[in-house]
């Protein structure tokens, strides 16, 4: 595998201010991208960004919300600016938690699916007539195990994250005669500071979660396992993946 695979590529990153976001765009900084990288969290993309370039890496970006179509709008355009083109949009930013059906207020509904789902439409939207215009331009959504099957305490996340996948099919195919491909990673959990909010609750029946964890020695992913599988897709490595959900979750849905 080449260390230079995104040599004097563009690649626009959301929810790089911490975890699997944060490694994304590391990574694709460390094999020779221009990494325009944003988050929510100013505090957070400032340490992504400074460690990008403490390593010698080529990084520019701020803060964003996705669900936000001005915001991100304005991102898109500062990095078409600042680097001349986009050839890659790996969507990261996600947000969610366990919580009873009968609990998600209105509002904590509606903010779920304007992350998880519209930032995403506000991403592509923003960024396609870039993309079309490089060779090999794609995008990398992240959804999740919990797109591909229902999950007890999780109704919210899950409708986002099947929502994203079958976006993410449906731009492939639109797009593949342009010259366009879009697939999505599918993880199981992962060590990142976003799992604290799918720890089990004390009055959750534990025979409707247990499976939630990996069958083999309970392991999850580190950041970094997810975001190589990212880094692939989005590489001429995977040019001929189109519309795929790539499932990293150690065996738990097998």
């Amino acid at each position: 595998m080449s260390r230079d695979r995104f040599a004097g590529r563009v690649v626009f990153v959301t929810g790089a201010g911490s975890g699997l976001g944060r490694a994304t765009a590391k990574l694709f900084a460390a094999e020779g991208a221009r990494v325009f990288a944003v988050d929510v969290d100013a505090k957070g993309i400032a340490e992504t960004l400074a460690s990008i370039r403490e390593a010698a890496g080529d990084a520019e970006g701020g803060v964003c919300d996705v669900s936000s179509s001005a915001a991100v709008k304005s991102s898109i355009a500062r990095a078409v600016e600042r680097f001349g083109g986009l050839d890659v949009l790996a969507n990261v930013a996600g947000i969610g938690r366990t919580i009873r059906f009968e609990e998600i207020a209105e509002d904590e509904w509606n903010r779920t699916l304007a992350v998880n789902l519209t930032g995403v439409f506000h991403t592509t939207q923003a960024s396609l007539p870039h993309l079309l215009q490089r060779p090999g331009g794609n995008i990398v959504n992240v959804s999740s195990i919990a797109g591909l099957r229902g999950q007890a305490y999780n109704s919210h996340y899950c409708a986002s994250k099947a929502g994203l996948l079958n976006f993410t099919r449906s731009i492939a195919l639109e797009f593949a005669s342009r010259g366009l491909r879009a697939n999505c990673v599918c993880p199981g959990g992962i060590l990142t500071p976003l799992i604290r909010n799918f720890q089990p609750r004390e009055d959750f029946e534990s025979r409707l979660i247990a499976y939630y964890s990996p069958p083999i020695d309970k392991k999850m992913a580190e950041p970094e396992d997810v975001a190589n599988a990212i880094l692939f897709l989005a590489s001429d490595e995977a040019k001929m993946i189109n519309g795929a959900g790539l499932v990293i979750d150690a065996g738990t849905l097998a």
